[in-house]
């Protein structure tokens, strides 16, 4: 389901092009901040799955209401 580019990209990368902090991410995804920061230098591809299926929507633009 992913275009080649977009999951090889680590979160940082992305959420930096969305132009978010790691506390905005963990806001938008209802999560602590240290578990974006723990996976902000895995790949997209290599993010746990249930954690992967709230982030990648957000770092695709799709941003979910707070």
């Amino acid at each position: 389901m992913f275009f080649k580019t977009f999951g090889n990209k680590t979160v940082k990368e992305l959420r930096k092009k969305q132009g978010l902090t790691a506390r905005d991410l963990a806001l938008i995804v209802k999560v602590n901040s240290p578990v974006i920061k723990k996976v902000d230098y895995f790949k997209i591809k290599n993010v746990p799955e249930p954690l992967k299926s709230r982030i990648v929507p957000v770092l695709r633009g799709k941003k979910q209401g707070r």
